[in-house]
C-alpha cells in the first residue's frame, strides 16, 4: 500500500509543480517558477521511494 500512495503524492506534486512553473512563467513570477520546479523534483524523489518500497516488498 505505501508503494501505491508514493507514487500517487509523486504524480499530484508533478502536476502541481508543472502547472506552478508554467504559470509562474507566463507571468513572470520567477520565485514561483522556481517553487513548481522544486514541487516536481519532490515528486520525482517520491517516485524512486516507491519504485524502492515496490522493490524491498517483492524480496
Amino acid at each position: 500500500m505505501g508503494e501505491f500512495t508514493d507514487k500517487l503524492d509523486a504524480a499530484g506534486n508533478k502536476i502541481a509543480g508543472k502547472a506552478k512553473e508554467l504559470y509562474g512563467d507566463a507571468t513572470d513570477n520567477t520565485e514561483l517558477e522556481a517553487e513548481g520546479k522544486a514541487q516536481q523534483l519532490k515528486g520525482s524523489a517520491q517516485d524512486v521511494k516507491g519504485d524502492v518500497k515496490g522493490k524491498l516488498n517483492d524480496l
